[in-house]
C-alpha cells in the first residue's frame, strides 16, 4: 500500500472517529499567510497539535489570536496528507471563556430588555451645554487622558469632575456602581460619562454588570457610555441614554464644541446688532412723524380758527349756491308751462265754432232721418194686411191651430174658423164646403 493511500485512509478514519469539538489552549508559532491562511499550534502544559484556519474561516474572526493567548478552537482532526502530520482543520475560534460569558451576556441583556431598561422612550438626550461634565473611569486609564484632551480642547470653559473608580478586576463592577451613585448624591454635573478603553470580554466584564446597569437606568444625571472600541459592545450600553463607540466619541458627544460656539455666538451678536439698529431707525423714523405731529396749542388754536372760517364760507356759498340753483330751476319750469300753457279765449272761439258744426250736422241727419222714416213708412202701409182687407179680402184661420186656411182642401162640413175682416173678426162654423178650382179675380 503506497504511504499517500495509508495517510489518507488514516485522515478518513480520523475525520469519523472525532466530530466538531471545542478545544482550548495557548497560541504558539502563530503566523499568516500571504494566502490569508493562519498556521498556529495550541498546546497547554503536557502537549500541543497544530492547527490550520484557512482565509474563508479566518476572515470571519472576531480577533487576531497574539502569542500567548488563552483560546478555544472549534476544529475536526484530520491530517496533512503530504507530511503525516496529524492537525485541527479550524473553523470558529474564540478566546478562553468567551463563549460562557456571552451566553451570561445574552441571558443579562435578555432579561433587562424585558423589563423595559433599554426601551427608547426612557433615555433621555443629553444637555447641549452643560454646565459640568462627570467623568467615571479609572484614574491610569488611557481613556481618560483621551477624553479630557478631547473635553480641553472643545470645550475649555467646561469644568470636569473624574469620579475615579477601577475598570478591570475583581469588586470593580461595585465600585462602578457606587462611583456612579455618590455622582447622583452629589448632582454637581449635567451629564455624565463612563468609559474605558478596548478590551477582551473579560476586560469589559465589569460594564456587563446587572447593578450597574440598573444603577444607570435609574441615574437622574443622563448618562453616556464610551466602553470599548466601536465593535464593542457592553450591557452599560444598553442601559446608557446614549452609547458612543469610543472613550473619545462620548466625550464629543457631551461637549458643545467652542469655535462652533463662538461663531454662533458672533452670528447672534451680529444679527442683535442688525436687529437693534433696524429698531433705532423704526423708532426714529417714528420719533420724527409724532414731532411732525406735535404742534403748540396757540398754533393749533390758530389751524382751527383758519379750519373754521374756511367751513363758514363753504356754509355760505353752499346756501347761496342751494337758492340760485332753486331759482334757475324755477324759470326753466316757468318757461316750459308758457310754452305749454293753453289760450282760452281762441279755444273757446274754436268750441263756439265747433258746437255750430255739430248742430248743422245733427239738423242735417234729423231730416235725412226723417224721410226715410217717411219712406218705410209708405212702404210699410202698402204692404200692411190691414190694408189688404180694406181692398175687400179676409183672412180665414183655423180656430183651433190658428193656422192660416190657404186651401179649399183644409175645409170641411162642420170645421170652425175665424174670419179677419177690415172692420172686426167672427167665429164661423161651415155647413156646406164646395170646392172650386182655382180663378183669378
Amino acid at each position: 500500500m503506497p504511504v499517500s493511500a495509508l495517510n489518507r485512509a488514516i485522515a478518513s478514519m480520523l475525520e469519523r472517529s472525532f466530530p466538531l469539538a471545542w478545544i482550548s489552549g495557548e497560541v504558539s508559532n502563530f503566523t499568516r499567510a500571504a494566502s490569508g491562511h493562519w498556521y498556529f499550534s495550541i498546546k497547554d502544559a503536557q502537549a500541543q497539535i497544530r492547527c490550520v484556519m484557512f482565509r474563508g474561516r479566518a476572515q470571519y474572526a472576531e480577533f487576531t489570536p497574539r502569542e500567548g493567548d488563552r483560546i478555544e478552537v472549534r476544529a475536526l482532526v484530520t491530517m496533512y496528507e503530504p507530511r503525516g502530520e496529524l492537525q485541527l482543520n479550524v473553523e470558529a475560534i474564540r478566546r478562553t471563556g468567551q463563549g460562557r460569558l456571552y451566553e451570561a451576556f445574552l441571558r443579562l441583556k435578555a432579561q433587562l430588555e424585558a423589563e423595559g431598561l433599554f426601551d427608547a422612550a426612557r433615555k433621555r438626550t443629553p444637555p447641549t451645554h452643560p454646565r459640568a461634565i462627570g467623568v467615571i473611569t479609572s484614574m491610569q486609564a488611557a481613556a481618560l487622558r483621551d477624553v479630557l484632551t478631547t473635553l480641553c480642547r472643545r470645550a475649555p470653559h467646561v469644568p470636569v469632575i473624574v469620579y475615579p473608580a477601577p475598570v478591570q478586576g475583581a469588586g470593580s463592577a461595585g465600585k462602578l456602581t457606587a462611583m456612579l451613585e455618590i455622582a447622583n448624591a452629589r448632582a454637581e454635573v449635567d451629564v455624565l460619562v463612563l468609559c474605558r478603553g478596548g478590551g477582551s470580554i473579560e476586560d469589559l466584564w465589569s460594564f456587563n454588570d446587572e447593578a450597574l446597569a440598573r444603577a444607570i437606568a435609574a441615574s437622574a444625571i443622563p448618562v453616556v457610555s464610551g466602553v470599548g472600541h466601536e465593535t464593542d459592545f457592553t450591557i452599560a450600553d444598553f442601559a446608557a441614554d446614549m452609547r458612543a463607540p469610543t472613550p473619545t466619541g462620548a466625550a464629543e458627544l457631551v461637549s458643545p464644541q467652542r469655535a462652533l460656539l463662538l461663531r454662533e455666538l458672533d452670528q447672534r451678536h451680529a444679527l442683535l446688532a442688525r436687529g437693534f439698529g433696524r429698531q433705532m431707525e423704526r423708532r426714529a423714523q417714528q420719533l420724527d412723524w409724532l414731532a411732525r405731529r406735535l404742534v403748540s396749542p396757540a398754533q393749533r388754536l390758530e389751524q382751527q380758527r383758519a379750519h373754521l372760517r374756511q367751513l363758514a364760507i363753504r356754509l355760505a356759498s353752499a346756501g347761496s349756491r342751494a337758492t340760485a340753483d332753486a331759482r334757475a330751476r324755477f324759470n326753466v319750469l316757468q318757461m316750459r308751462w308758457q310754452r305749454v300753457r293753453p289760450d282760452a279765449a281762441s279755444q273757446a272761439v274754436h268750441v263756439e265754432t265747433l258746437g255750430r258744426r255739430l248742430d248743422a250736422a245733427f239738423a242735417r241727419r234729423r231730416e235725412r232721418e226723417a224721410a226715410r222714416v217717411s219712406e218705410l213708412t209708405a212702404r210699410l202701409d202698402v204692404l200692411s194686411p190691414q190694408r189688404t182687407l180694406e181692398r175687400g179680402y179676409a183672412a180665414l184661420l183655423d180656430a183651433q191651430s190658428g193656422a192660416a186656411v190657404r186651401s179649399p182642401s183644409a175645409l170641411k162640413p162642420g170645421k170652425r174658423l175665424t174670419v179677419h175682416l177690415a172692420q172686426g173678426s167672427a167665429d164661423v162654423a161651415l155647413a156646406d164646403v164646395q170646392p172650386r178650382l182655382a180663378d183669378s179675380f
